[in-house]
Protein backbone atom coordinates (compact mmCIF):
# COMPACT_ATOMS: atom_id res chain seq x y z
CA UNK A 1 0.00 0.00 0.00
CA UNK A 2 1.65 3.31 -1.46
CA UNK A 3 1.97 5.98 1.93
CA UNK A 4 0.81 9.27 1.38
CA UNK A 5 2.99 11.71 1.39
CA UNK A 6 1.18 14.97 3.04
CA UNK A 7 -0.19 14.58 6.55
CA UNK A 8 -2.68 17.37 6.42
CA UNK A 9 -2.85 20.27 4.31
CA UNK A 10 -1.60 22.47 6.87
CA UNK A 11 1.80 21.24 7.68
CA UNK A 12 1.98 21.32 3.73
CA UNK A 13 0.56 25.51 3.66
CA UNK A 14 2.12 26.24 6.62
CA UNK A 15 5.78 24.51 6.45
CA UNK A 16 5.97 23.21 3.30
CA UNK A 17 5.88 19.36 4.67
CA UNK A 18 5.71 16.72 1.63
CA UNK A 19 6.75 13.25 2.22
CA UNK A 20 9.66 11.63 0.27
CA UNK A 21 8.39 8.03 -0.59
CA UNK A 22 10.95 5.01 0.47
CA UNK A 23 11.52 4.59 -3.48
CA UNK A 24 12.54 7.78 -4.28
CA UNK A 25 13.96 7.95 -1.23
CA UNK A 26 16.40 4.78 -2.21
CA UNK A 27 16.62 6.00 -6.03
CA UNK A 28 18.62 9.34 -4.39
CA UNK A 29 20.95 7.68 -2.02
CA UNK A 30 21.88 5.18 -4.79
CA UNK A 31 23.26 8.57 -6.57
CA UNK A 32 25.83 8.38 -3.32
CA UNK A 33 25.45 4.84 -2.39
CA UNK A 34 29.20 4.18 -1.28
CA UNK A 35 28.93 7.01 0.97
CA UNK A 36 25.48 5.63 1.94
CA UNK A 37 27.53 2.63 3.31
CA UNK A 38 30.94 4.04 4.52
CA UNK A 39 30.27 3.89 8.53
CA UNK A 40 31.63 6.81 9.85
CA UNK A 41 30.65 9.12 6.53
CA UNK A 42 28.33 12.06 8.04
CA UNK A 43 25.35 13.19 6.46
CA UNK A 44 23.00 16.22 7.26
CA UNK A 45 19.76 16.48 6.34
CA UNK A 46 18.61 20.30 7.00
CA UNK A 47 14.88 19.45 6.71
CA UNK A 48 14.72 15.68 7.96
CA UNK A 49 11.06 15.74 8.39
CA UNK A 50 10.33 12.43 9.98
CA UNK A 51 13.04 10.29 9.04
CA UNK A 52 12.97 9.29 5.24
CA UNK A 53 16.26 9.45 4.13
CA UNK A 54 18.37 9.27 7.55
CA UNK A 55 16.60 6.14 8.66
CA UNK A 56 17.21 4.61 5.08
CA UNK A 57 21.17 6.05 5.15
CA UNK A 58 20.97 4.29 8.81
CA UNK A 59 19.58 0.82 7.61
CA UNK A 60 22.33 0.73 5.10
CA UNK A 61 25.17 1.46 7.71
CA UNK A 62 24.54 -0.81 10.27
CA UNK A 63 24.16 -3.37 7.16
CA UNK A 64 27.88 -2.43 6.66
CA UNK A 65 28.63 -2.86 10.61
CA UNK A 66 26.74 -6.49 11.00
CA UNK A 67 28.36 -7.40 8.05
CA UNK A 68 32.02 -6.75 8.98
CA UNK A 69 31.38 -6.99 13.22
CA UNK A 70 28.38 -9.07 13.78
CA UNK A 71 30.26 -11.94 15.45
CA UNK A 72 32.18 -9.19 18.70
CA UNK A 73 29.56 -7.88 20.46
CA UNK A 74 31.99 -4.87 21.58
CA UNK A 75 33.23 -4.42 17.43
CA UNK A 76 29.40 -4.13 16.55
CA UNK A 77 28.48 -2.00 19.41
CA UNK A 78 31.69 0.77 18.53
CA UNK A 79 30.66 0.90 14.87
CA UNK A 80 27.32 1.10 15.48
CA UNK A 81 27.69 3.84 17.57
CA UNK A 82 29.61 5.54 15.32
CA UNK A 83 27.35 5.44 12.51
CA UNK A 84 24.85 6.61 14.36
CA UNK A 85 26.91 9.35 15.16
CA UNK A 86 27.62 10.13 11.74
CA UNK A 87 23.87 11.22 11.05
CA UNK A 88 22.57 14.44 11.46
CA UNK A 89 18.99 16.31 11.16
CA UNK A 90 17.12 19.41 11.66
CA UNK A 91 13.30 20.23 11.33
CA UNK A 92 11.46 23.17 12.68
CA UNK A 93 8.42 20.71 14.11
CA UNK A 94 9.34 19.26 17.52
CA UNK A 95 6.40 15.86 16.56
CA UNK A 96 9.12 15.01 13.63
CA UNK A 97 11.99 15.65 15.68
CA UNK A 98 10.79 12.75 18.00
CA UNK A 99 9.19 10.65 15.53
CA UNK A 100 12.97 10.89 14.10
CA UNK A 101 15.22 10.11 16.90
CA UNK A 102 12.33 7.39 18.01
CA UNK A 103 12.93 5.73 14.38
CA UNK A 104 16.72 5.64 14.32
CA UNK A 105 16.83 4.74 17.36
CA UNK A 106 14.30 1.76 17.09
CA UNK A 107 16.50 0.78 14.00
CA UNK A 108 19.33 0.26 16.27
CA UNK A 109 17.87 -1.45 18.96
CA UNK A 110 16.30 -4.02 16.51
CA UNK A 111 19.69 -5.21 15.12
CA UNK A 112 21.60 -5.06 18.32
CA UNK A 113 18.64 -7.15 20.35
CA UNK A 114 18.27 -9.43 17.53
CA UNK A 115 22.37 -9.86 17.17
CA UNK A 116 22.87 -10.10 20.97
CA UNK A 117 20.01 -10.46 22.77
CA UNK A 118 20.03 -10.61 26.74
CA UNK A 119 23.93 -9.70 26.49
CA UNK A 120 22.83 -6.08 24.48
CA UNK A 121 23.74 -3.74 27.26
CA UNK A 122 21.53 -0.71 28.34
CA UNK A 123 24.96 1.44 28.42
CA UNK A 124 25.10 1.31 24.45
CA UNK A 125 21.18 2.05 24.06
CA UNK A 126 21.89 5.11 26.58
CA UNK A 127 24.42 6.18 24.28
CA UNK A 128 22.48 6.00 20.83
CA UNK A 129 19.78 7.69 22.79
CA UNK A 130 21.93 10.54 24.16
CA UNK A 131 23.45 11.02 20.62
CA UNK A 132 20.38 11.03 18.39
CA UNK A 133 19.31 13.94 21.12
CA UNK A 134 22.10 15.90 20.51
CA UNK A 135 22.31 15.13 16.66
CA UNK A 136 18.59 15.71 15.58
CA UNK A 137 17.43 19.21 16.48
CA UNK A 138 14.11 21.02 17.00
CA UNK A 139 15.38 24.10 14.59
CA UNK A 140 15.14 25.86 11.50
CA UNK A 141 17.88 25.90 9.30
CA UNK A 142 17.19 29.17 7.81
CA UNK A 143 17.21 31.29 10.89
CA UNK A 144 20.53 28.71 12.24
CA UNK A 145 18.47 28.51 15.61
CA UNK A 146 16.60 26.32 17.84
CA UNK A 147 12.84 26.25 18.06
CA UNK A 148 11.02 26.73 21.02
CA UNK A 149 10.50 29.04 24.28
CA UNK A 150 14.61 30.27 24.32
CA UNK A 151 16.09 29.67 20.95
CA UNK A 152 19.52 29.69 20.43
CA UNK A 153 22.42 28.99 18.30
CA UNK A 154 21.93 25.55 16.68
CA UNK A 155 25.15 23.38 17.74
CA UNK A 156 25.69 19.50 16.32
CA UNK A 157 28.65 17.68 17.89
CA UNK A 158 30.93 15.89 16.21
CA UNK A 159 31.67 12.49 17.62
CA UNK A 160 35.79 11.28 16.75
CA UNK A 161 37.06 7.61 17.93
CA UNK A 162 39.92 7.73 19.59
CA UNK A 163 41.84 4.73 20.44
CA UNK A 164 39.54 1.92 19.64
CA UNK A 165 36.64 2.50 22.10
CA UNK A 166 37.20 6.30 23.11
CA UNK A 167 34.94 9.27 21.62
CA UNK A 168 35.86 12.57 21.79
CA UNK A 169 33.34 15.33 21.12
CA UNK A 170 33.52 18.71 19.81
CA UNK A 171 30.61 21.23 19.89
CA UNK A 172 30.07 23.20 17.31
CA UNK A 173 27.63 26.07 15.94
CA UNK A 174 26.12 25.69 12.43
CA UNK A 175 26.47 29.07 11.53
CA UNK A 176 30.39 28.02 12.15
CA UNK A 177 30.00 25.41 10.22
CA UNK A 178 28.26 27.23 7.53
CA UNK A 179 31.29 29.64 7.21
CA UNK A 180 33.38 26.55 7.14
CA UNK A 181 31.73 25.88 3.58
CA UNK A 182 31.80 29.66 1.97
CA UNK A 183 35.30 29.77 3.05
CA UNK A 184 35.85 26.16 1.13
CA UNK A 185 33.51 27.57 -1.43
CA UNK A 186 32.31 24.22 -2.12
CA UNK A 187 28.88 22.37 -0.25
CA UNK A 188 29.93 21.40 2.93
CA UNK A 189 27.15 18.23 3.24
CA UNK A 190 27.32 15.24 1.81
CA UNK A 191 24.85 16.07 -0.91
CA UNK A 192 22.73 13.87 -3.62
CA UNK A 193 23.55 16.35 -6.68
CA UNK A 194 27.49 16.16 -6.25
CA UNK A 195 29.93 13.48 -5.09
CA UNK A 196 32.69 15.99 -4.85
CA UNK A 197 30.85 17.45 -1.82
CA UNK A 198 32.43 17.64 1.44
CA UNK A 199 31.28 16.03 4.81
CA UNK A 200 30.43 17.43 7.82
CA UNK A 201 33.39 18.88 10.16
CA UNK A 202 35.84 18.71 7.25
CA UNK A 203 38.79 20.62 7.15
CA UNK A 204 40.10 19.30 3.60
CA UNK A 205 41.01 20.91 0.89
CA UNK A 206 42.54 24.51 -0.54
CA UNK A 207 42.32 27.48 1.65
CA UNK A 208 41.62 25.30 4.64
CA UNK A 209 39.14 26.60 7.30
CA UNK A 210 38.95 25.32 10.35
CA UNK A 211 35.85 25.47 12.26
CA UNK A 212 36.30 26.74 15.88
CA UNK A 213 34.35 24.33 18.72
CA UNK A 214 32.66 26.22 21.37
CA UNK A 215 33.33 23.30 23.39
CA UNK A 216 35.87 20.14 23.74
CA UNK A 217 35.66 17.58 26.08
CA UNK A 218 38.22 14.89 26.97
CA UNK A 219 38.15 11.50 25.37
CA UNK A 220 35.59 8.82 27.19
CA UNK A 221 34.50 5.37 26.36
CA UNK A 222 31.65 5.21 24.38
CA UNK A 223 29.09 3.85 26.49
CA UNK A 224 30.12 7.01 29.10
CA UNK A 225 29.29 9.37 26.81
CA UNK A 226 25.91 10.17 27.84
CA UNK A 227 27.06 10.15 31.52
CA UNK A 228 29.12 12.60 30.95
CA UNK A 229 27.45 15.02 28.27
CA UNK A 230 25.04 17.94 29.81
Amino acid sequence: MEVSQVRTKERVADHGEVLTGKREVNAMLDLVKQETERIDSRFLEPACGDGNFLTVILERKLAVVEKRYGKSQLDFERYAVLAVSSIYGIDILADNVHECRRRLFEIFDADYTRLFKAAAKEGCREAVRFILERNIIWGDALTLNTVGEKPDHIVFSEWSPVNGSMLKRRDFTFSELLRHEEAMQVPLFPGLENEEQLPLFSDLGEGVFIPTPVREYAPVHFMEIARVGE
